[in-house]
């Protein structure tokens, strides 16, 4: 019963195959070869649109290297008070961007609101030298506490950047597993809606390490390959992250994975809502769960082999967790079983 993190799953069979054929030949380096161009236009197939596509190892390295292709002297990008970038990832971000800053804007279930995203802009008034000047918009796709949004909200912050003449990126670690929450398209999730810069996740998805930079105007990306490079994200044998998205994107394998993780998590949210003894935190929609447990109910299921991440209470959580009970994160992956599923259930009473 592993539900830490979609990063503890492995690698699905497919990529694995895909890997191992790729071993046994020779191809130009550096992402030269014709494996890496054929991805790269398929990445222009799923947009519908060209774009331009950078392989990294990392979602880190995704977001800080798109971040810091935008930055800008004293510059401060906007992000949720509790995003991965500002909260999760060593101050990477604000390291490649040549010590810009990250501001936090606060919202309800993961998500920034629009006015304060606004007001946060706004106490930086152009040309005002002592505060620094903004320098992008950044959301999380789906957010780090599970809930997604809504292809309205992702066009109201769009348009607040618009405004101010702000790139949009979005860190897409679980970009997949949003799609199929909202029964979308990349395209209509991202520029359509007025995405610049797409953090595009596999890694959590299926793949072993297969991440990708993707802005939906090549203009904007004159400098990245010189910053990845830089960076040490520029890998001798990039072909074997193009592989891997090979194998990712056939046959729509990608949206599958996600559909499996989503439906896993659903299938956990049901159960955990028939419960007495856990109830969910909030209201989530993608691959993630936070459900509030009593304690001697997370002891028992530790002891009989799951695994999870307790969870540091919010401080606007609607229910308060009481002095028998504690928080805890489940994420199911493109690897859970539905035995997995109930026999968590089960120690929770709810099967």
């Amino acid at each position: 019963m592993f539900f830490a993190s979609d990063n503890w799953a492995g690698a699905h069979p497919a990529i694995n195959e895909r890997l191992m054929k790729e071993s046994t030949r020779f191809a130009a380096a550096y992402g030269t070869s014709e494996l890496d161009k054929s991805i790269e236009q398929k990445f222009n197939e799923i947009f519908e649109r060209e774009v331009a596509v950078f392989f990294v190892g990392t979602g880190t390295a995704a977001n800080s290297l798109a971040l810091a292709s935008v930055a800008r002297p004293g510059g401060i990008a906007f992000c949720h008070s509790e995003a991965h970038v500002i909260e999760d990832e060593c101050g990477a971000p604000v390291y490649f961007s040549n010590a810009s800053r990250l501001m936090p804007v606060a919202g309800p279930a993961g998500k920034m609101l629009p006015d304060n995203l606004s007001a946060a802009i706004r106490r930086f008034p152009p040309g005002s030298i002592h505060q620094g000047q903004p320098m992008a918009v950044t959301i999380t796709q789906a957010t780090e506490v599970g809930t997604v949004y809504s292809l309205d909200e992702i066009d109201a912050i769009s348009a607040i950047a618009k405004q101010h003449n702000l790139p949009l990126h979005m860190d897409g670690a679980r970009f997949a597993n949003a799609l199929m929450t909202l029964g979308t398209n990349p395209a209509e999730m991202t520029w359509k809606r007025g995405v610049d810069i797409l953090s595009f996740g596999a890694t959590k998805n299926g793949c072993w390490c297969a991440e990708a930079i993707v802005y939906m105007d090549p203009k904007m990306a004159k400098d990245l390959p010189f910053m990845r490079k830089r960076s040490a994200q520029l890998f001798s044998k990039t072909r074997f992250i193009a592989a891997q998205f090979d194998a990712y994107f056939k046959d729509g394998l990608w949206l599958a994975l996600a559909g499996h993780a989503n439906a896993m998590a659903n299938r956990l949210r049901t159960g955990i809502e028939a419960s007495n003894s856990a109830r969910l935190a909030w209201s989530t929609q993608s691959n993630e769960l936070f459900v509030v447990l009593q304690k001697e109910t997370a002891l028992a299921a530790k002891q009989q082999g799951a695994h999870f991440y307790d969870w540091a209470v919010p401080h606007d959580m609607a229910e308060p967790v009481q002095e028998n009970e504690t928080l805890i994160r489940l994420v199911t992956s493109f690897a859970t079983s539905e035995t997995d599923v109930d026999s968590f259930l089960a120690i929770c009473g709810a099967a």
